[in-house]
């Protein structure tokens, strides 16, 4: 028989993950996706901008992100006649819900992970 602190911790059943909380982290699990939607959180950003704020993704996987985003229904892509036509990118409402669960996240982030090396 083990005694100690081990053996005075109860065995449970894990609890199973919620649907939903799965959902989201599908979403914004992928890499460049959370770093997007802070970059978007401002507003409307084109192309090129959100490249230059996103540092280190490359154009067409930002490209590939935005699009995945879209179809989600968390960004929208907006085209205004021109010339010159600017494209833009923007938060849809569903994306503006989320913005305060990120924000919690960088409060958490701050003050529980280490800073980058």
């Amino acid at each position: 028989m083990t005694t100690g602190p081990a053996s005075d911790v109860q065995q449970h059943e894990p609890q199973l993950c919620d649907a939903a909380l799965s959902r989201v982290f599908d979403i914004l699990g992928k890499r460049w996706n959370g770093m997007i939607l802070g970059a978007l959180s401002g507003g409307p950003v084109s192309f090129s901008r959100l490249s230059r704020g996103v540092g280190g993704i490359s154009d067409s996987m930002l490209s590939d992100r935005l699009g995945e985003l879209a179809r989600e229904g968390i960004v929208e892509r907006a085209v205004a006649a021109g010339p010159p036509i600017a494209v833009t990118y923007r938060l849809t409402p569903a994306g503006v819900a989320l913005m305060p669960a990120l924000d919690q996240l960088t409060v958490w982030a701050r003050q529980h992970l280490d800073a980058p090396s």
